[in-house]
C-alpha cells in the first residue's frame, strides 16, 4: 500500500466531512431561519453521530479494507444527495426535520468510521505514535481547507447544492482510487470499481444538472417563477415574478414586492427627512436594493449619499438587473451616489463624520449576527455619528405580529440615549409594519413632503403615529450584545405566524 496515497485519502475525506457538515448547517439556516440554534444543534448531532460510527468501527473484524471503500461509496452517495435532497423535501413535504437530522445521523455515523478504518489498514505500516499523529495531522488539515474553502469559494461559485454533488463525486473518486490503493487486501476489488464508477457518473449527472436541480427545488419553494437565483458568501439571492409584479427574497425571507414596496420605502425614508435639519450628508445602512436610495434622492437638497451594504451582489444586482434598477429609478448610478460594500459596524467605527439623515434598512432580527446590529452597542454609535441635528430611522419588524420585538427595538433605543418616536405603516405584502425615529433631542421641526408620492399625504403621514392597543407600548428587555434578547422574542413571536 502506497502510504503517501492513503494519508492524501485522509485530507480528503477529513475536507468532504466537514462541508458536508457545512452544508447542511447552512441550508438548515437558509430554510429555519436562527443560524446560531441550526448549527449549534447540526454541529452537536454531527460530532455525536461520529462517535457512533467509531464506536461501530469495533465491530467490524473481517474485511477491514472492503468495509472502507463500501463506506466511502456510501458517504459519497448520502453526502453528495444531502443539499438537493433536503431542498426537495422541504419544498414537498412535511418531514423536513426528520430528513434533516436523519441524514445528519447517517452522515456522520458513515464519517465516523472512516478514520478507525483507515488507522487499523495502516497500522502495519507505521510506529503507533507516528501513526496517529500524522492521520490526525491530514484529518485537522483537511478540516482547514473545508472551513476556508467553503465560504469564500464553493458556496459563492457553486451553491449548496453542486456543492454537496461535487464532494460526493470527490468521495466516490477516494473510493475508486482506494479499490488500487488496498487491493492486495481487497477480496473483490472489480465488484466496487464497478460500483464506485457507476455512482460517480450518477454524481457528475448530477452536478452537471446542479442548477436545475436548484431551480426545481426553489421553484416549490416560492409561489411565482424564479427569474434569477445567486448565492454570495453572505446569503441567497432569488427574484421572483408574478402577475403582481416581481420580488426579492434573501435566504428565503421576502424583502420588498414591487406591486407595494414604495408604502414600505416612504414610510421608512420621508418622516426621518422631513424633521432633519439638514439634507446634505445622508447615509443608508443595509437597502442594497436601492429603493430607499430612490426615495432619498427626490429631495435635491441632498448632496451626497452614501450606501454601505455587506453584499456586492446585491448592490451589483440592483445596479445591472433591468427591472430592478427600473424600480429603484437607477438610483445607484446617481452621480451623488456613493456605495461601500463593508459591514455596517465597522464602517461606522471608521468613519468619524456626522451625518445629517441615517437610514437603517437591516434584515429582521432573525439570527445573531443581524442581531447585533439591533444592540445598544451599535445604537450608541450610531448615536455618535449622527449630527447634533440630524435624524435617523431604524425599520424595526412588525409592532403587530411581532409586538415585543418592535418595542424592544425602541426600548434599546432608548437606553442608548435616543429620543425616539415609533411609527408604523400598513404594507400589503408585510401587513403592518415598524419604524423608531431617533434623534438627540424631541420636538423636531417640520418641512413639506416632496411631491409625487404614492402613499404619503400631509394626513396619512400624521397618522403613522398613531397605535391602536394591540400595537401599543409593552414593556422589553433591553437587546444587548451579552444577551441578544431581540433575537429570542423574534424567534418566539414569528413562530405563531409561520
Amino acid at each position: 500500500m502506497n502510504k503517501t496515497l492513503l494519508f492524501v485519502t485522509v485530507l480528503v475525506i477529513a475536507t468532504c466531512g466537514l462541508i458536508y457538515e457545512l452544508i447542511i448547517g447552512a441550508l438548515a439556516s437558509y430554510l429555519l431561519g436562527d443560524s446560531i440554534t441550526q448549527f449549534s444543534t447540526v454541529i452537536g448531532c454531527y460530532l455525536f453521530a461520529m462517535g457512533i460510527g467509531s464506536w461501530l468501527s469495533g465491530f467490524i473484524e473481517r474485511g477491514v479494507a472492503q468495509r472502507f471503500v463500501e463506506v466511502e461509496l456510501g458517504v459519497a452517495l448520502v453526502g453528495g444527495a444531502c443539499a438537493p435532497l433536503l431542498f426537495l423535501t422541504f419544498a414537498l413535504t412535511d418531514v423536513f426535520r426528520v430528513v434533516l437530522y436523519g441524514s445528519v445521523l447517517l452522515i456522520g455515523t458513515l464519517v465516523g468510521l472512516e478514520i478507525p478504518l483507515l488507522l487499523r489498514l495502516l497500522k502495519d505500516q507505521l510506529a503507533f505514535k507516528d501513526l496517529v499523529s500524522r492521520v490526525l495531522t491530514f484529518d485537522y488539515l483537511g478540516a482547514l481547507a473545508a472551513s476556508i474553502s467553503f465560504p469564500l469559494l464553493f458556496v459563492p461559485r457553486l451553491g449548496l447544492v453542486r456543492t454537496s454533488l461535487l464532494f460526493g463525486l470527490l468521495n466516490a473518486l477516494v473510493g475508486l482510487w482506494s479499490t488500487w490503493l488496498l487491493a492486495p487486501v481487497l477480496a473483490h476489488p472489480g465488484r466496487l470499481r464497478v460500483k464506485a464508477v457507476g455512482l460517480s457518473l450518477l454524481l457528475m449527472v448530477g452536478l452537471v444538472l446542479g442548477d436545475r436541480l436548484s431551480n426545481f427545488s426553489e421553484e416549490h419553494l416560492f409561489s411565482d417563477e424564479v427569474v434569477h437565483a445567486t448565492s454570495s458568501p453572505y446569503q441567497r439571492i432569488v427574484l421572483t415574478r408574478g402577475k403582481r409584479g416581481f420580488s426579492l427574497y434573501l435566504n428565503g425571507n421576502l424583502q420588498f414586492a414591487s406591486v407595494d414596496e414604495y408604502r414600505y420605502h416612504e414610510a421608512l425614508v420621508h418622516p426621518a427627512l422631513v424633521r432633519a435639519g439638514k439634507l446634505e450628508r445622508v447615509l443608508v445602512l443595509g437597502g442594497g436594493d436601492g429603493l430607499a436610495a430612490r426615495e432619498i434622492l427626490k429631495y435635491p437638497e441632498v448632496k451626497t449619499l452614501t450606501l454601505v451594504d455587506l453584499d456586492p451582489a446585491m448592490t451589483g444586482l440592483a445596479t445591472r438587473y433591468g427591472e430592478l434598477a427600473e424600480l429603484n429609478a437607477h438610483s445607484l448610478a446617481d452621480p451623488r451616489m456613493h456605495v461601500v460594500n463593508t459591514d455596517a459596524m465597522e464602517y461606522l467605527r471608521e468613519h468619524g463624520e456626522p451625518w445629517d439623515v441615517i437610514v437603517v434598512d437591516f434584515p429582521d432580527p432573525n439570527n445573531f449576527a443581524l442581531g447585533k446590529l439591533y444592540t445598544t452597542g451599535f445604537y450608541r454609535l450610531l448615536k455618535k455619528r449622527l449630527a447634533p441635528d440630524g435624524v435617523a430611522v431604524i425599520q424595526s419588524t412588525s409592532p403587530l405580529y411581532a409586538r415585543r420585538s418592535f418595542w424592544c427595538v425602541n426600548t434599546t433605543l432608548a437606553a442608548a440615549g435616543f429620543w425616539t418616536q415609533p411609527y408604523h405603516a400598513l404594507v400589503p405584502s408585510f401587513g403592518e409594519w415598524g419604524y423608531v425615529l431617533v434623534a438627540h433631542e424631541g420636538v423636531l421641526p417640520r418641512r413639506p413632503l416632496v411631491e409625487g408620492l404614492r402613499f404619503l399625504s400631509e394626513e396619512t403621514h400624521a397618522s403613522l403615529f398613531l397605535f391602536p392597543p394591540d400595537m401599543g407600548p409593552l414593556p422589553t428587555e433591553v437587546n444587548r450584545l451579552n444577551n441578544q434578547v431581540l433575537v429570542h422574542y423574534y424567534e418566539e413571536e414569528w413562530r405563531r405566524w409561520n
